[in-house]
């Protein structure tokens, strides 16, 4: 239908006008502009520290992330020395970074003359005695904490006792990890976010004896790469992945207790996740999920929490669907990677209830069980800076975009309604939705996050 032009403005007017004063938009303008900036301009830099001053990065691993992090630096200007002792995987990498940036050529994202000279600047070697004058070193290997340590002990006795050591671990501490290096002090988490080519958040991890020139140095090079830092504290799975896994293993969990697949991945879907929780999985693969969730059984002993979604993803890697990496997970995949829909044959494993849950049930577990987990960071000191909590929400897993993260959804909702809904859901389904005990003083105290 079309209108005057003059009726037709003040009907723009009207919905603009409902649109700028919803507290989403407020949220959302605080969270991707305001507080990003903050952050990048060095809110959390430890002042009176000099600026990092490197022209070279050594990589240990040629692995995805060792690769990405390799190119990422290069189109960066740096000098990378990517070094992996096993030579077919070194092959595979610079074959990943070769055929990314030939995508972008042929995509008119860059010259070729652009891409040659990115990859001109990366050294690839096996031996680790190519990192000697490094001033910056990246170990980008598998998760394993043995064959890190020997890799931390071997750098140490190669490089300068000023050269600074990070990690690319995405679960193990920090400083359980600094305790194979010569100067921890000079050792710091780099957590980048898979792909590294496209993902913004980059969380660097302060074990308990870093310092403030090694965080400060840290949080330049992560700057130089154009990604956005967040500074956290040291603790199992730091703060994205300690939030994103209780997401993942809620979607799976309810798996296991008869919900439809296609309903939990709708359902996170209308939250606003990019990746439902399931294909998010598949994603990272369930071989990794396994690996992960025995090694926390082994280290936390009588503090590991069971749940359902153990038993769902030890079955399915069992028959060899490990997700994407196979072919097959808890999606159908052609021979080419490409998702087909999920697979049938779940059903046969994990019958569907015929008393299927509403889908604002499946929405309010899925959301909540990583509102809670974000706050219990803060509480425990993990995050610091509820700023960054919001930012790495969104740029480092995807949080509902719209929230402007967990910590400003909280405030939206009210602490009241908030401590309601956890309430309703711990009587429910269990004593991981108890409202954190900060929500309960907050509470107490009339205080917001914001």
């Amino acid at each position: 239908m079309m209108l005057p032009f003059d009726q037709a403005i003040r009907n723009e007017a009207k919905w603009f006008a409902k649109v700028l004063v919803n507290p989403s938009s407020s949220a959302m303008i605080n969270t991707l502009f305001v507080n990003k900036k903050l952050l990048e301009k060095g809110h959390r830099r430890p002042k009176d520290t000099p600026k990092l001053n490197l022209h070279g990065l050594g990589v240990i691993g040629a692995g995805m992330m060792g690769s990405g992090i390799a190119q990422v630096a290069a189109q960066s200007g740096l000098s990378v020395f990517l070094v992996d002792k096993d030579e077919m995987a070194l092959e595979k990498g610079k074959g990943k970074i070769q055929s990314i940036l030939e995508r972008d050529v042929a995509r008119g994202r860059m010259s070729t003359e652009k891409a040659q000279s990115i990859i001109e600047r990366i050294s690839f070697s096996t031996d680790l005695s190519a990192l000697r004058d490094c001033k910056f070193v990246i170990e980008a290997v598998f998760e394993d904490p043995d064959i890190k340590a020997e890799i931390f002990r071997q750098v140490s006795d190669i490089v300068s006792e000023d050269c600074l050591i990070a990690s690319n671990t995405s679960t193990l501490p920090i400083s359980d990890l600094s305790k194979s290096v010569s100067k921890p002090e000079r050792f710091v988490g780099i957590h980048f976010f898979s792909p590294v080519q496209r993902m913004a958040l980059v969380e660097i991890i302060k074990n308990r004896q870093t310092n403030d020139q090694t965080v400060s140095q840290a949080f330049d090079l992560v700057r130089k790469l154009r990604k956005t830092p967040i500074v956290v504290n040291d603790s199992r799975f730091f703060y994205a992945n300690r939030c994103i896994i209780p997401y993942i293993n809620e979607g799976v969990s309810m798996v296991g207790e008869g919900y439809h697949p296609a309903l939990i991945e709708n359902a996170a879907k209308q939250i606003g996740m990019p990746l439902g929780p399931l294909q998010l999985i598949d994603e990272t693969s369930l071989e990794l999920a396994v690996h992960i969730a025995t090694a926390s059984r082994e280290a936390l002993g009588d503090d590991y929490m069971e749940n359902d979604a153990d038993r769902v993803v030890f079955k399915l890697a069992g028959i060899g669907r490990l997700g994407r990496k196979s072919n097959a997970g808890f999606y159908e995949y052609d021979s080419k990677g490409k998702r087909l829909g999920l697979w049938e044959g779940i059903g046969n494993l994990f019958p569907p209830s015929s008393d299927q849950p509403s889908v604002t049930t499946v929405k309010d577990r899925l959301l909540l069980i990583q509102v809670v987990e974000a706050i219990k960071t803060l509480q425990e000191d993990v995050l610091v800076d509820v700023r960054e909590g919001d930012v790495g929400a969104i740029f480092g897993w995807g949080f509902a975009p719209w929230s402007g993260g967990p910590f400003s959804w909280v405030d939206t909702q009210g602490i009241d309604q908030t401590i309601t809904l956890c309430s309703s859901l711990e009587n429910q389904f269990g004593k991981r939705f108890e409202p954190p005990a900060l929500l309960q003083e907050m509470k107490q105290d009339k205080r917001t996050f914001y």
